[in-house]
């Protein structure tokens, strides 16, 4: 079958296909769509999960391989074929369409890929995952869409805003989903649910102090003490909320953590920082950061995280500020 992406929550809902292609443009629709597609899985008894990434000199014998070597104390497995190229090239074509005319009873074959063209869409292989289970094809919002888009992310973390807050936050972004969904994400926590007013918007997604939040991240993973130091006092002096800051950190931390696990299973690095949706210049950053963070450390860091969210919610005693500080040496000093 052929799914379109709004429609994957309902079907996931009602059924799950042992076979599943997922693909797209935008990275971040394809992430969120693989991660909706796995989290069913998991609710189904698919506990275990083998990542396998078809690259250069990819052995498609190891797909074959996934999907028999079922451990006798689990239950059944996710196998998460990734496609970087966005083709599997001939023989990977063949073998997809192999595995697709007799899919194992025991596995749930996840591919995703970003990038193809209108040729490998139409290629047999793809035929054969829409004839055993299902293809999900994600279209990212033009322009004109990208105000309802942003609406219905909204709703989804119970917030709203009138249609000339919506047009202003689409604006800024330019069409940039990545970008729109971290001020979608701001939004929820500088404010609590309802309505948002203009000057709400306006004043998060306008947030130019001189010691930004983008400083804050890139001073904590490049190890840069001094800035680091410098940028929390400096935020500290301009009133920058702390659940704000808190959220900048974290999500370094986080991604810090998520990547490290993923190391520890030698996945990958290139697919660790795509699924911790890690793009750009910034991969440049979280790799220096992983040479002096391993996963205990990140791990440790994230509980600390923890705690200073307790101390802004008024659940714990101590200086907020001064944990931001000791929160960004634990990432930036080796």
């Amino acid at each position: 079958m052929q799914l379109k992406g709004e429609h994957l929550a309902a079907h996931l809902q009602r059924e799950l296909k042992p076979v599943y292609l997922v693909h797209g443009d935008e990275p971040l629709l394809v992430i969120e769509a693989a991660d909706a597609i796995r989290a069913a899985a998991r609710r189904s008894g698919f506990d275990e999960r083998e990542v396998l990434v078809a690259g250069t000199g990819f052995n498609w014998n190891d797909l074959y391989h996934a999907a028999g070597s079922m451990s006798l104390f689990a239950g059944r497995k996710l196998i998460d074929l990734r496609l970087p190229t966005g083709k599997p090239g001939r023989d990977g074509g063949a073998a997809l369409q192999a595995y697709c005319a007799r899919p194992s009873p025991d596995a749930l074959l996840l591919v995703t890929m970003t990038g193809a063209d209108w040729r490998e869409e139409k290629a047999a292989w793809v035929g054969a995952v829409a004839a055993a289970g299902a293809v999900v094809k994600l279209i990212a919002p033009g322009l004109a869409e990208l105000p309802a888009w942003i609406a219905g992310r909204l709703a989804g973390q119970q917030q709203s805003a009138d249609a000339a807050g919506l047009r202003f936050i689409a604006e800024r972004v330019e069409g940039n989903l990545l970008a729109a969904h971290q001020e979608i994400l701001k939004l929820e926590v500088l404010y609590p649910s309802g309505a948002l007013s203009g000057e709400q918007i306006r004043d998060a997604v306008l947030n130019v102090a001189r010691y930004d939040l983008d400083g804050l991240r890139e001073a904590m993973l490049a190890g840069d003490v001094v800035r680091l130091t410098r940028t929390i006092d400096g935020l500290q002096q301009e009133g920058e909320a702390p659940p704000l800051v808190l959220w900048a950190m974290t999500e370094e931390v986080r991604a810090l953590a998520q990547i490290n696990a993923g190391l520890e299973a030698r996945q990958p690095l290139t697919e660790l920082l795509k699924e911790a949706r890690v793009w750009g210049s910034r991969q440049v950053q979280i790799r220096q950061a992983l040479q002096r963070v391993n996963g205990g450390r990140a791990r440790a860091a994230l509980a600390h995280a923890a705690r200073i969210d307790r101390m802004i919610k008024g659940l714990a005693s101590g200086d907020v500020w001064n944990e931001f500080l000791r929160l960004g040496l634990n990432i930036a000093v080796a």
